[in-house]
């Protein structure tokens, strides 16, 4: 089977690798103007992962046409841009994987919706899933994941021949809670790192708890499965996000709580928003995603959030 993974950065890079590594052939893209690209290119290597020789890194997207699959593994709110692109390039017929998480500010819609209302509709669309960081499956530590798709043929096509002994592939039963949990996850891990940066990581128990319970409420309020937040797109993927040193929005939140820039990518910033914007069209209670959400674009203090989030008014554990 021939891939293309689209999206060269930590994520992206270690896609590509594993496939690489499990017997497919496998194309890497990157943009030409890119200088981290053509550095990936000339050293084969990222600092986090080495990729093999016979991995072929290309900056023509046309090289698409010649594939499968195609997995995007980008910033979300530029997905929309890369679906325009793929089909202006003329791609039908193929599996269109998504190996990021987040929700498109402008519209509210999950990446699968951006993507199905935009490409051919001859293509199959299917999300990829779940914990683990670059830097330890490249270590041969093994871990869990998700893939899900509105077509069970896709599904279990993909899970047979992307399961191995590093990564153990669960099929997904529902899309939306999936894509949600998966998205939603990223603010928590924004929320764990201000906590962290606080000097009160202890409460990061009743963040998991609270932000489960949150989640749960408003994947069942766009019509998914309250359960799919205590699975691997949600609570399984805690530890990576939460805790890991390689989170970036854990990191984010740290940095944010000591009044320290940080460079990279956190997702969970710009899905922020985008929850906060559903909600309120809902009229949904998202306490810990509104906190975040004030802290990060009303300015509010990040203690005076906190104490407004002990105030509030008594309730049932399971409302």
């Amino acid at each position: 089977m021939k891939i293309m993974v689209i999206g060269p950065g930590r994520w992206g890079s270690f896609v590509a690798w594993y496939l690489k590594k499990i017997g497919h052939d496998v194309l890497l893209y990157g943009l030409s103007e890119s200088e981290d690209f053509q550095r990936l290119k000339k050293t084969r290597t990222n600092s986090i992962i080495t990729l093999q020789d016979d991995l072929i890194l290309t900056d023509d997207i046309n090289d698409a046409k010649t594939c499968d699959v195609i997995h995007v593994s980008i910033n979300a709110q530029g997905f929309r841009s890369v679906c325009e692109q793929l089909k202006s390039i003329g791609i039908k017929d193929k599996i269109i994987v998504t190996n990021m998480k987040g929700i498109e500010i402008s519209t509210g819609k999950r990446l699968s919706e951006v993507c199905k209302e935009t490409v051919d509709s001859s293509n199959k669309i299917a999300a990829w899933i779940g914990p683990g960081h670059p830097q330890e499956f490249y270590r041969n530590i093994p871990n869990c994941m998700v893939i899900d798709s509105e077509d069970e043929k896709v599904k279990s096509f993909l899970i047979e021949q992307y399961s191995s002994d590093l990564i153990r592939f669960y099929f997904g039963e529902d899309l939306i809670g999936n894509e949600i949990g998966a998205a939603y996850k990223n603010v928590i891990g924004i929320a764990a790192g201000m906590l962290d940066g606080l000097n009160i990581s202890s409460l990061k128990g009743a963040l998991m708890s609270r932000g489960c319970r949150e989640v749960a409420r408003f994947i069942k309020a766009l019509g998914g499965m309250e359960i799919s937040a205590y699975g691997l797109c949600h609570l399984g993927d805690y530890e990576a996000t939460v805790f890991s040193k390689y989170s970036h929005n854990r990191m984010f939140g740290e940095k944010f709580a000591k009044s320290e820039s940080y460079d990279k990518l956190a997702e969970g910033y710009y899905t922020n928003k985008a929850i906060k914007k559903i909600s309120d069209d809902l009229n949904l209670d998202l306490p810990i995603n509104t906190a975040v959400y004030n802290v990060l674009y009303n300015n509010v203090d990040l203690k005076e959030e906190l104490d407004k989030l002990f105030s509030r008014s008594l309730k049932k554990e399971f409302y």
